[in-house]
């Protein structure tokens, strides 16, 4: 077991979160904003949220593992997370891209 990971309890409310997307991806989703209130337990279920907000998030932000992709980092109150990472009322999210060149 992994040091974030953990099963949510079924009856734990849900949190409201801030989620704050990169320009770059919003662009690719028509209607999509760079700054979206959602409620989740944990970053997987934020981001199913996402994905039904937009069909196809999902895939741009997951590997088929399923995994974060390696080029995206997800920071929940400035700590990186990973799918399994816990969110709280409140929690700040932001999702970013790697920049990379050469």
């Amino acid at each position: 077991m992994s040091g974030d990971a953990r099963e949510p309890i079924p009856d734990e409310p849900r949190a409201p979160v801030l989620v704050r997307l990169p320009p770059h991806l919003v662009v690719l989703f028509p209607g999509a904003e760079r700054r979206v209130a959602l409620t989740a337990r944990t970053v997987d279920e934020m981001v199913d949220g996402l994905d039904a907000l937009w069909p196809g998030m999902r895939a741009r932000l997951c590997d088929e593992t399923p995994a974060i992709r390696r080029h995206i980092n997800v920071f929940v109150d400035g700590r990186r997370a990973r799918l399994s990472t816990p969110l709280t009322p409140g929690s700040d999210v932001f999702v970013l891209t790697a920049i990379s060149g050469g």
